[in-house]
């Protein structure tokens, strides 16, 4: 995506926000400062904008990005670049900005949702028992990869694999908790995985208007299913390809933070950086019902 067009949007959403983008998180309550809190030349749009072009740019690591190509190439667009220790900082006050740009970036429902979690791992497997920074907020648990420690990240979308509600958990909630959070503006049919099966969770989801559909596991009896319902379920691979993007492509997963509200801004970034992506993963040829 064009730095020009990704900025632009940034700012009006910025602009139309100015009170929310004032009240910028404060990392220091409670500690005794010895100086008083720099003022920052760079603003809030330009930040923002740095934090999630990365995302788009195929970089591996934040702090290559920034002095290798926006230090060096972008010093034009952004003339009050500061340290990348500062700018670091600066991030994290902006996490609460972030967020609200992510719900705006949210789609409309269409009837048709699928729902999935990931695993986060912040850490290697070997190193779950020395992790220091995530010691109080990560949780080890078991998925298909196996075990891990970190967090799980709950994702919806709509067949056009645009994102419709997200929440990120510790690793050891059941995929079923966030469910009926995640669903409050959705409507018409969703679809899930084996780990969703649960009548309670139906007949609450049904009681909203939604229709959960998933697989069936092998010790259940059989059931009727709609051949259209039957062929959009296999189709829930589409949210497992998003899954893999957002790993490999917007760069939300790795095992180098050093603080848990720098972990919360990358998968924000990686996540808006997604939603502006010209192309994703979609279902073609389905019509919806009227």
């Amino acid at each position: 995506m064009d730095l020009t067009v990704l900025f632009c949007d940034v700012d009006d959403f910025v602009k139309k926000n100015a009170s929310l983008a004032a009240r910028k998180l404060s990392l220091t309550e409670g500690k005794k400062r010895k100086y008083s809190p720099r003022e920052c030349k760079l603003s809030c749009s330009e930040i923002m904008t740095i934090c999630i072009a990365f995302h788009q740019s195929g970089y591996r690591n934040f702090k290559h990005f920034y002095l290798d190509y926006v230090i060096k190439y972008l010093s034009r667009q952004f003339p009050s670049l500061t340290s990348y220790t500062r700018f670091v900082t600066l991030m994290k006050e902006h996490m609460k900005i972030l967020a609200a740009y992510l719900q705006s970036r949210y789609a409309k429902a269409t009837g048709i949702s699928y729902i999935d979690s990931t695993p986060i791992q912040v850490c290697k497997p070997k190193r779950m028992s020395r992790n220091k920074v995530f010691k109080e907020t990560g949780r080890k648990a078991k998925s298909t990869i196996g075990w891990f420690f970190g967090f799980k990240l709950h994702l919806v979308i709509n067949e056009c694999g645009e994102l419709l509600s997200v929440k990120l958990t510790k690793a050891n909630v059941d995929d079923r908790s966030p469910v009926l959070e995640m669903v409050k503006n959705i409507f018409g049919k969703l679809f899930g995985d084996k780990g969703y099966i649960s009548k309670e969770l139906t007949d609450s989801l049904q009681e909203q208007g939604v229709q959960l559909i998933t697989g069936i596991k092998k010790n259940m009896k059989n059931k009727l299913m709609l051949l259209m319902d039957k062929i959009l379920l296999r189709k829930r691979s589409i949210i497992e390809t998003i899954n893999d993007q957002l790993k490999n492509i917007s760069q939300i997963e790795h095992s180098r933070h050093r603080s848990v509200y720098n972990f919360v801004v990358n998968i924000l970034c990686g996540l808006i950086a997604y939603t502006h992506q010209p192309k994703k993963p979609m279902i073609s040829g389905i019509k919806l019902p009227e």
